[in-house]
């Protein structure tokens, strides 16, 4: 993918879900909405900058994309090296998933007593597809590019400013570990440079 000429398409998704959140605060209103916007966003792959789609061969990368002035969400691109897996996980707040190139092994677990249990068969989401995350529709999974010999890359929502929320991976024994994910990168596209004219290519 060439270097990005239609950010716009990033700058509208995230003013619109910023309108959402300045409408309603109640979740499953935003996770339904929000679906539809982040399905709309992931429909075109011409937007995400190069720079924000690399992967490292030692793990998965977390690009921050847009974080909320109010840290009400963040907006990240998840880049998958071949094969990489994140361990087991939470999230603490909603969120929403949906892959923008390749595709992902979403394995959620519940628990059993002490335990952490598969909680049903890995799912595959493929190009295109959304899915959400949260506490109170199933939080803990763990997630796996689908290609032993390609990347995959999703662009992930969340319900505050992720890379500073504390929260947990767990081992096989269901024993979590408290983390702070933080992001792989130090800067961010730049959304709001209106003096450059939309590429009619670009136009919806």
């Amino acid at each position: 993918m060439s270097s990005a000429p239609n950010l716009h398409r990033l700058a509208q998704f995230v003013g619109d879900l910023g309108a959402l959140l300045d409408r309603t605060g109640d979740e499953a209103t935003i996770l339904r909405e929000g679906e539809a916007l982040l399905a709309g966003l992931i429909a075109q792959d011409d937007w995400l900058p190069d720079a924000y789609a690399v992967p490292s061969p030692a793990r998965y990368q977390q690009y921050l994309l847009h974080c909320d002035s109010r840290e009400r969400f963040s907006v990240v691109s998840f880049v998958w090296g071949p094969g990489q897996a994140t361990p087991v996980h939470d999230h603490t707040v909603w969120g929403l998933v949906g892959v923008l190139r390749g595709a992902e092994l979403s394995q959620p677990y519940r628990r059993d007593g002490e335990a952490l249990v598969a909680d049903g068969p890995a799912h595959r989401l493929e190009r295109g597809q959304v899915e959400a995350v949260s506490p109170t529709v199933g939080d803990v999974h763990q997630v796996t590019n689908a290609f032993d010999d390609q990347a995959s890359i999703s662009i992930h929502v969340y319900g505050a400013n992720i890379g500073a929320v504390r929260r947990a991976t767990y081992d096989a024994e269901g024993r979590s570990k408290p983390f702070v994910s933080g992001y792989s990168n130090d800067t961010l596209p730049n959304l709001w440079d209106r003096s450059r004219p939309v590429p009619v290519e670009a136009a919806p």
